[in-house]
């Protein structure tokens, strides 16, 4: 299924232990509908020292999250939103937020 969130978008989470914090996304899995927001749902990994990890221990990163878990962030009025599609005249389509009316600008 083809997700409405992509790289780099502004995101806040809306179910779960990290509910109410917000970031940017990092990665979009869309086989697997799960997104890798920074700084949201992070784990701890025991890795061994190697060429780029000299020291190794315990090292904290991100896990994906459902995409059904995030929301995106309105650019114009700072708040959550949900998100339209829309075909233009000349066969684009582009992301428009339900609260604003305001089209989602890519993220680059």
């Amino acid at each position: 299924m083809k997700s409405l969130i992509r790289k780099g978008d502004q995101v806040e989470v809306i179910d779960g232990v990290y509910s109410g914090k917000r970031g940017r996304v990092l990665r979009v899995f869309p086989n697997v509908e799960r997104a890798l927001v920074e700084g949201v749902n992070l784990v701890k990994r025991h890795t061994r020292p190697n060429p780029k990890n000299q020291q190794g221990g315990i090292v904290e990163k991100e896990a994906p999250l459902h995409v059904s878990k995030l929301m995106l962030i309105d650019p114009q009025t700072d708040e959550r939103t949900r998100v339209r599609i829309r075909r233009l005249e000349d066969g684009s389509r582009v992301r428009i937020a339900v609260k604003s009316g305001e089209q989602i600008p890519d993220p680059s």
